[in-house]
């Protein structure tokens, strides 16, 4: 009876409006009152503070102030000229330069709203001018940005190994092949709507113009081949290859573009500091609640009712899934990754499955969770970024869900894609 009363409390919370860290924490410290009375506030503080005090969560910073740079800057800009160089002539070339260009800023930034913000001014127009519906292409670029959070760097793979003791480069190896088979998935479907809408295919580019347009973007070329062939190699850690990549993109585009100026740094640095608190404080927040679902003993009462049923990983992944996905329409990506991963997480190892495995399953559900409606937090960026409004963006991501719902399902029955390069890569 109390812990349905803190579940109608926490409901109430979100549906009044209150923020995340409301929302999580009081109904936590309700269950502190109501099942461990004598626990010291001091211990609570402690779990709080605990869970923010980790190395590895440097990293996080560090790649959200690299996003902001890069995106600000000529560096996004540079790095879609390639993909424009490259599959720019195909049927309905734009659009997959946009899913291109979507997967390209994500190996360098990690984040999916930064990605949205980055490439929506620069082929939203072009898309529409190529012949493409408004509605597909505000779904397009909403949900090409999903692959940002699978294309190492990934800021949700390292909260992911953080929670779970996970290794973040095997997490970033699996990560890499699940973003390409989500990304020739949304190509796929751009081919087909190129069909539809009889949007023609742009002049083939020369190779020693597509070959100019390499050279010419060779500083924003190296960015995630020193961000990704740094972490591969062992020449750095992924919180090492974080602030590598702030200084380069400082140093790029400073001194080498000149695009950004000091009044923009220290405003880049100032946008950057406050959406990190906002990760940070629901992270800390994570923490105590990680910490009361161990030891309400969650993760064993889970186990034991799907051993009472006889259920297996299948039918156990199918419940992921599905509390993932009603999950995604109500709240923000993080805290359903703090809500759902510390009970679900001990009973799949305890059901043998892989934790990178599970990594790739949450991670996409979390993709989806960024662009299905209600609250889709990429829709929003999308709707401030282009001036566009939010019911014509929902309008043109339901079929870019579905999309996302078959790729889940085959990443979540196949693990093989997802252990493949991290097997051959660390055995």
């Amino acid at each position: 009876m109390i812990v349905a009363l803190i579940v109608l409390l926490a409901m109430g919370l979100l549906a009044a409006g209150f923020e995340m860290l409301m929302v999580l924490g009081l109904p936590a410290l309700a269950y502190k009152q109501a099942f461990w009375p004598t626990l010291p506030d001091p211990a609570v503080v402690q779990k709080i503070l605990g869970g923010v005090d980790h190395t590895t969560l440097l990293a996080i910073p560090f790649f959200i102030l690299a996003a902001n740079l890069m995106g600000s800057g000529q560096i996004a800009t540079q790095l879609v000229s390639v993909v424009k160089a490259l599959v720019g002539h195909t049927r309905g070339g734009i659009g997959h330069v946009t899913v291109g260009g979507a997967m390209a800023f994500g190996a360098v930034s990690g984040s999916a709203p930064a990605t949205v913000a980055a490439m929506g001014r620069m082929v939203y127009p072009e898309m529409r001018a190529a012949g493409f519906s408004e509605k597909f292409s505000l779904g397009l670029l909403v949900s090409s940005a999903e692959t940002a959070l699978l294309i190492p760097p990934s800021i949700t793979f390292i909260i992911y190994g953080w929670m779970t003791g996970t290794s973040i480069s095997r997490l970033f190896a699996g990560g890499l092949v699940v973003g390409i088979v989500l990304g020739l998935a949304f190509a796929l479907y751009v081919r087909l709507q190129a069909v539809r809408d009889g949007v023609t295919s742009a002049p083939r580019m020369p190779w020693s113009e597509r070959l100019a347009v390499i050279r010419a973007s060779k500083w924003a070329l190296g960015m995630p081949v020193i961000i990704l062939g740094g972490i591969y190699s062992g020449l750095f850690t992924p919180t090492e290859a974080a602030a590598v990549s702030v200084v380069y993109a400082i140093a790029v585009e400073m001194l080498v573009f000149r695009s950004l100026t000091w009044p923009a740094l220290f405003r880049l640095t100032e946008e950057s500091a406050i959406n990190t608190a906002i990760i940070f404080v629901l992270l800390a927040m994570g923490g105590l609640i990680s910490f009361f679902v161990t030891l309400a003993q969650v993760p064993n009462g889970i186990l034991a009712f799907l051993q009472h049923i006889d259920a297996g990983w299948i039918s156990f992944l199918i419940v992921v899934n599905i509390c993932f996905f009603i999950a995604g329409m109500f709240i923000d990506p993080n805290s359903a990754l703090l809500i759902l991963v510390p009970p679900l997480f001990p009973v799949a190892t305890a059901l043998g499955i892989d934790p990178v495995h599970f990594g790739m399953i949450v991670t996409l559900n979390i993709s989806l969770g960024m662009i299905t409606p209600p609250f889709g937090l990429d829709i929003f960026v999308a709707s401030s970024t282009l001036d566009k409004p939010v019911t014509e963006i929902i309008r043109g991501v339901w079929p870019f869900v579905a999309i996302n719902i078959l790729v889940l399902l085959v990443i979540t029955y196949v693990p093989q894609i997802s252990l493949f390069v991290p097997r051959l890569l660390f055995g």
